[in-house]
Formats: C-alpha cells, structure tokens, sequence
C-alpha cells in the first residue's frame, strides 16, 4: 500500500508550497499577456496561473502574482491598473523559447517583444498590441482586479472579457475550427518543465454528455477485479450505455482469433479468459469498446 504524505499549508514556507501546487496543479496553459501603460510603454509576460472561466460572457482570469522574495508587484498588473486592456496571446511550441525569455525581470519600460525578439502587430479595439506569431490571440477589456493579499506570492486575479479574437487559419481544420494537432501548444510543468500537446500525446476519450454510460459498477466482478483492465479500461467500458446482448456475445465467440485461442487453450479455462482480458485490453486501445466488452463478457463463460 502507498503512503501519503499529508501537509498542512500553514506549517512550511511560501517557497514549499509554490513548488507543491505548481508541480501538482499541472500542466497549465499559459496566458502570454500584452499590456500597456499610460506612457505607452509595452510589457509581454507569461503567466500560468490562467484558464477560461466564462464563454457567454467570454472571461478569462489570469493571476499575475507578487513575487515571491521581494514581494514585488508585475508589471502587467501595474499597466492593467492604469489601462485596463490586454491581448492574450496563446503560446504554441514554435515561441516557447522566446516566451521563456519574455518572462525576465526586466526594469520597468523595456518591451519584451524587443528583448523576445517576438513581432507586435497592432490590435484593432485595445490598446497593447498583440503577438503576430501566435496562433491565437485575444483581445480582452479588464473588468476587475481581485487582488487576493499583499503578502509574498498573493495572486491578483485579472478578470478579462474578450472582446476580439485573432486565429492563424493554418491551424485551422477542413470545418473551421481549430485543430488541437495543428495548434502544437505548450502548457508549464512545475519548475524550469514545461510539455508539449502533440503527436502521441494527444489522445481522445469520448466524453458522456449525450449518452448515460452504465458506470463501472454494471460490469460483471471478474471484470471489475482484473488484474490486466487498468482503472482508465474500466472508465471506457462504464461509459458504454448497456451491456452486449447475449447473441453478441455468442457471436463473438466465433471470431477466428478466439476460436484459434481456444484450440490452443483447450482445457486452461484459467488460461485461456486472462489471454481473453489482454486481448480485451489491445482492443480497448484501439477504441474498439463495444467488442471488448463482448470479449469480456465470452470470457466469463470460458472461464
């Protein structure tokens, strides 16, 4: 059995516990913001502590938090206060490194599309410019600025209503929209890490929003205490809506890859229903839910 280390916030130092909820609370996407001041001088910087909270009204919060050793308060959240504007600009893997560059505590007034070596393109309804070489950019007005405490490491949360948005078409997909294998995004890992959304890890899990599945519980026991099923294979079976019918499973025992098990088996029913889940768990891989099922239920009877 594994053990758990339980921490109380309270009892260790501001350092700890930012290492603890950063690399737990990962990966997050990141929020390359583009701001301004009322001299006009621009500021670009990246903040994970971001999400998408709204989309009728569209919102995004981003958290530009006081620094940790000296308490200092970002740039951005000083420009906000003075013009209440900022571009959001999603950061793909072809600007990662600039963005990481970005993110140096430059004095006050320098622009980091200058030191990035990044392109400003102007908006068309704010005033901070956005970031041409992102695949996506967002126009926001800011509505509020919760400032959560002014203790070392406090987030100050930026509540920003898009009003605008920018999308490069060659991220686009045949029906218009944007396409996660295309967008090749980067999200911030705990420390200096960080992981990249694409190729094979990308993955899709059909999500229940139209169907009822039956749940993990409506599987037979043996199914349910396999110990070739991992937890992820039970969840795709439970969100199968009924179980296979007796004649699918029936038929199933007629495929000729089962049937030459079978032959090759004869007399290990033990045997023959755990060769039975392993080929259930291949088939589970390849998105074929309802034959694994089916598969699991024929081996209920061999076994």
């Amino acid at each position: 059995m594994s053990i758990v280390k339980t921490i109380d916030p309270s009892t260790i130092s501001q350092p700890e516990l930012h290492s603890y909820l950063l690399n737990a609370v990962a990966p997050r996407p990141i929020c390359f913001a583009s701001t301004i001041d009322l001299g006009g001088n621009v500021n670009l910087s990246p903040f994970s502590f971001f999400n998408v909270f709204s989309s009728n009204p569209p919102v995004m919060i981003f958290s530009p938090a006081r620094s940790g050793r000296d308490n200092s308060l970002k740039h951005s959240h000083q420009n906000i206060k003075e013009v209440p504007e900022v571009v959001i600009n999603i950061v793909d893997f072809p600007i990662v490194e600039q963005m990481s560059l970005s993110s140096t505590a430059y004095k006050k007034g320098v622009n980091e599309f200058i030191k990035s070596g990044l392109t400003e393109i102007p908006s068309e309804k704010v005033k901070p410019p956005r970031v041409a070489e992102a695949p996506v950019s967002f126009e926001c007005t800011v509505s509020q600025v919760i400032e959560l405490a002014d203790t070392p490491g406090a987030g100050n949360l930026i509540l920003a209503k898009v009003e605008l948005i920018h999308i490069n078409e060659k991220h686009l997909d045949e029906l218009g929209k944007l396409d996660p294998l295309k967008l090749d995004l980067v999200g911030r890992m705990g420390g200096s890490w960080y992981t990249r959304a694409s190729g094979s890890s990308l993955f899709e899990i059909p999500k229940p929003i139209r169907n009822k599945g039956i749940g993990v519980d409506q599987l037979p026991e043996s199914i349910r205490n396999s110990t070739i099923l991992t937890g992820n294979n039970l969840g795709r079976l439970g969100n199968l809506e009924k179980l296979p019918s007796l004649e699918e499973v029936e038929q199933i025992g007629n495929d000729d890859e089962i049937r030459m098990l079978e032959k090759k088996l004869n007399g290990k029913p033990e045997k023959l229903k755990k060769e039975l889940h392993w080929m259930s768990k291949q088939m589970l891989e390849s998105n074929e839910t309802k034959k694994a099922l089916a598969t699991l239920m024929y081996a209920e009877k061999v076994g």
